[in-house]
């Protein structure tokens, strides 16, 4: 049953959490035993690259994994209540109104054929409202909210009337309609140019102000991080392989997937004319994953033990709050340092 989260209990609590597909090549494993707590009013960040496991974490804790799909281990307890074990029923009235999603592409997240403010206002009326004057007024209001001028009339528009910086404010509207306890934000900034970027995310900190929701951020993109989260979990393999504060990431990064992102990042200053910096080799085959460390095979600090045997994801450095997945985690600012020397 549902419980009052207190301040010390998380308002989402992901728990060993393992995911498989079914395809006609086998068994996916597309996350693998991924853990982390968020708090009520708190945003954490998940990064990594595609096909890291972010989205499908993000859709298991929804209850939207498609039929191949299933939840092979672990917990997902949300205010209490475990997830996984909710009846459908249950869930379909938990979605809008207990958590809330914005997907990626908004174009096809919303219907072309129902007018913008309808189906914001359809999300009221499943959940808060039972008037339709009512629920059309208060789509208007929180197109207004974030940022959508002459929102009344913008209401009355379709999907296709709207550029792709509005659509997205449409859909985290929708998304904060019915004042949702966690929001989660699956790459909310995809194909925006770099000032609708910052103005999304503004809309975003401000909704979740509003609301006082917990918000994950789904993101591929460190330089969109710095500026939202509290905390950043980064995730490679179907894992989480590393987590901390902000500090913790861009200052004593202590995992090398970590440090292979934030080098890939262009800086000021950089010869305009040289190659960006790049993870060397491939992500991992998640048909068959390897024995030992998912990285192991691009990492360039790699012993004989990390091909053999899994790193745990445990405190760096004595630091409980700040976790990592590498046997070398102690030794790392000292090899980076010596590789950098000419």
């Amino acid at each position: 049953m549902s419980a009052l989260t207190t301040k010390d209990q998380p308002l989402l609590d992901v728990q060993d959490l393992s995911v498989e597909f079914s395809t006609h090549d086998g068994v996916v494993r597309a996350v693998n035993g991924v853990s982390f707590a968020l708090r009520q009013g708190e945003t954490l960040a998940v990064v990594g690259e595609s096909g890291s496991g972010k989205s499908v974490t993000a859709l298991s804790i929804m209850g939207l994994l498609d039929r191949s799909g299933r939840i092979a281990g672990g917990d997902i307890v949300f205010d209490g209540t475990s997830l996984p074990a909710l009846p459908e029923r249950d869930y379909r009235g938990l979605r809008g109104a207990g958590l809330a999603m914005i997907f990626q592409d908004p174009l096809s997240s919303l219907n072309p054929a129902f007018r913008v403010g309808d189906q914001i206002a359809e999300a009221l009326l499943q959940h808060t409202c039972d008037k339709k004057g009512e629920a059309r007024r208060q789509a208007a209001h929180l197109l207004e909210m974030v940022g959508i001028p002459q929102a009344a009339d913008r209401a009355r528009e379709y999907p296709h009337q709207f550029s792709g910086g509005m659509r997205q404010r449409a859909m985290i509207a929708m998304a904060i309609a019915n004042r949702p306890k966690l929001l989660i934000a699956d790459e909310p900034t995809t194909a925006l140019d770099v000032t609708i970027q910052a103005q999304v995310l503004e809309v975003l900190r401000s909704a979740q102000q509003e609301t006082n929701a917990a918000m994950l951020l789904i993101t591929h993109d460190l330089g969109i991080v710095a500026g939202t989260a509290d905390r950043v979990a980064v995730m490679y393999g179907g894992r989480v392989v590393e987590e901390g504060t902000l500090d913790d990431i861009f200052y004593r990064p202590r995992h090398p997937y970590t440090i292979g992102l934030l080098g890939s990042l262009p800086r000021l200053g950089d010869d305009p004319g040289a190659p960006l910096r790049t993870i060397p080799g491939t992500p991992p085959n998640l048909l068959r994953l390897p024995d030992g460390c998912t990285l192991a095979p691009r990492c360039p600090y790699a012993i004989e033990r990390c091909r053999g045997e899994r790193p745990p994801l445990e405190p760096a450095e004595g630091d409980a709050g700040h976790r990592s997945a590498c046997f070398r985690a102690g030794e790392l600012e000292r090899l980076v340092a010596e590789a950098a020397r000419p």
